[in-house]
């Protein structure tokens, strides 16, 4: 299995980055021209390298194409109009519409990686205690349901925050919002 590839970019296309390394040219399909981590993918008829510019981006890329109907091209679709850490926020908040702006990918595909994938990517982030949940409310805000607060804390586990910062970026978000908003108020405040 190749993990990654490192050797002189050769050519170059839409899509396509062919690397040579010891005087064999890899062509990966990529999103991104730098170090690629590649995914191979091996079928009766082919042999096919994809390749990532980050480590996120290829294991992103496996999650997508564990989905029964989503293949290696879709996956790609997805993964050139969102980043990986825009797929999990997609997936673990249920947003379709951040997935079907990749071409190729319809209503009913989105539908699928959600229904597949939310679950699992919930448990990879782990079950989540938030200390003091629901505690220290905005002013006009209401408390958050337990498990609104555990989405929004799964979601931003599953782009890598630990426990400890998740709790501090959600501790002055107003819970009152739909929880795409609470991720990107969370994500802000963990940016400031």
């Amino acid at each position: 299995m190749l993990y990654h590839l490192r050797g002189v970019i050769t050519d170059l296309g839409p899509g396509l980055a062919v690397v040579e390394c010891g005087g064999v040219g890899y062509g990966a399909a990529v999103t991104s021209e730098t170090k690629l981590y590649i995914s191979e993918q091996i079928r009766e008829d082919a042999f096919e390298l994809y390749g990532f510019l980050s480590q996120a981006e290829k294991e992103c890329f496996e999650l997508l194409i564990s989905v029964s109907g989503v293949g290696p091209k879709a996956a790609m679709s997805i993964l050139s109009a969102n980043t990986a850490d825009g797929v999990y926020m997609a997936i673990l908040s249920g947003n379709e519409k951040a997935l079907t702006v990749a071409p190729g990918i319809g209503k009913k595909i989105a539908q699928r990686v959600i229904l597949e994938l939310k679950d699992r990517i919930s448990r990879q982030a782990g079950d989540f205690a938030l200390p003091d949940a629901g505690v220290d409310v905005p002013s006009g805000g209401t408390a958050a349901p337990p498990s609104k607060m555990a989405d929004a804390a799964s979601a931003l586990a599953a782009l890598g925050y630990t426990s400890s910062e998740c709790a501090a970026a959600l501790k002055g978000v107003d819970m009152s919002l739909p929880l795409e908003d609470i991720i990107r108020a969370a994500l802000r405040s963990m940016v400031r």
